[in-house]
């Protein structure tokens, strides 16, 4: 059986999979969209776990700010920049330039079905 984290994961999941390529969004955003406004440390966690799946586009989810918080679980840490880069996303000093250019905010994207 699964847990509530566990399910929430996998909710956290289903949303990061949505995110087009080329866009990108944040922790708080994701945790916003799923009704956790709190939440947006526990999405981090969620997508700590999520660097090695393949199908969970983890690259495109930073903090508010635009910054890389997350590269530290990528193997090599430059890979999230590099991943993002191949996008077009424009990354300099750890932070994605013109951040809300490219930000995707999936209340604004998504409707409420999940």
């Amino acid at each position: 059986m699964k847990t509530d984290k566990e399910n929430f994961f996998d909710l956290v999941y289903q949303v990061v999979r949505l995110i087009p390529r080329g866009r990108a969004t944040s922790y708080g955003a994701i945790a916003n969209y799923l009704g956790a406004k709190s939440g947006a440390r526990t999405v981090g966690y969620a997508m700590n776990a999520a660097h090695t799946m393949d199908d969970v586009p983890a690259h495109r989810v930073v903090n508010r700010s635009g910054m890389l918080t997350g590269k530290h679980h990528f193997s090599p840490p430059e890979k999230m920049q590099e991943e993002l880069e191949k996008e077009g996303i424009k990354v300099e000093n750890d932070k994605i330039m013109d951040f809300n250019k490219v930000f995707w905010d999936p209340n604004l994207e998504l409707g409420l079905d999940l």
